[in-house]
């Protein structure tokens, strides 16, 4: 099975410029992975969701691929899933333009 969690949408403080270290910014996550469905075992998405603006929010990094690693790692040892596929927008970072970086 695969879940997705498509454009969940929070600020947070990640960045290397001045004004980012202080002021909070909107990201947008996308995540999939995928994970063994069996004997009504499941996957809680909400959960995994919540787990994701955490890690990032507490974080405070610098970078979208620091922030990516660690989302991949904590997750990774919370959950029994697999094939992580991560993506993290800055919408609003630059004008008429959304800037990505996925694993």
């Amino acid at each position: 099975m695969k879940i997705y969690i498509e454009d969940l949408t929070f600020d947070c403080i990640i960045g290397v410029l001045e004004h980012e270290r202080v002021t909070p910014q909107k990201i947008i996550v996308n995540f999939e992975c995928e994970y063994e469905f069996y004997d009504g075992i499941y996957l809680d998405y909400a959960t995994i969701a919540d787990d994701i603006v955490d890690i990032v929010t507490k974080g405070e990094f610098k970078l979208l691929e620091e922030a990516i690693i660690a989302i991949n790692d904590s997750l990774l040892k919370e959950y029994n899933i697999s094939d992580i596929k991560i993506k993290i927008t800055k919408p609003d970072i630059l004008p008429n333009v959304k800037v990505s970086v996925s694993n």
